[in-house]
């Protein structure tokens, strides 16, 4: 499977933004599907998840209550939706598969990764 993120950019400390992962191939119902960023010198982070059905939801404690992530499996893609947006969302944000039932955030259980997209934001 093929993914391409899009949505990013530069906004204020506040802000929202909304990401989008376009998945290509018929089988995209049987992936779990993720979010994760790295931010300049560090490591790779686990942001958000969500299982095949959409019905299972997971996140990590720094972006509970301000970030939802969603599918559209009709479009074939997968929203995260961020707001009140901080300085330290700053970030490259990756989308990621899994072909394993379940959802968590361990990078190396999620086999396909998307190029990423930028995100800013400004104090």
């Amino acid at each position: 499977v093929q993914l391409v993120e899009s949505g990013g950019g530069l906004v204020q400390a506040g802000g929202s933004l909304r990401l989008s992962c376009a998945a290509s191939g018929r089988t995209f119902s049987s992936y779990g599907m993720g979010w994760f960023r790295q931010a300049p010198g560090k490591e790779r982070e686990f942001v958000a998840a969500i299982s095949r059905s959409g019905g299972s939801t997971y996140y990590a404690d720094s972006v509970k209550g301000r970030f939802t992530i969603s599918r559209d499996s009709a479009k074939i893609t997968v929203l995260l939706q961020m707001n009140s947006l901080k300085p330290e969302d700053t970030a490259v944000y990756y989308c990621a598969a899994r072909r394993a039932f379940g959802i968590n955030g361990r990078i190396s259980d999620y086999d396909y990764w998307g190029q990423g997209t930028q995100v800013t934001v400004s104090s």
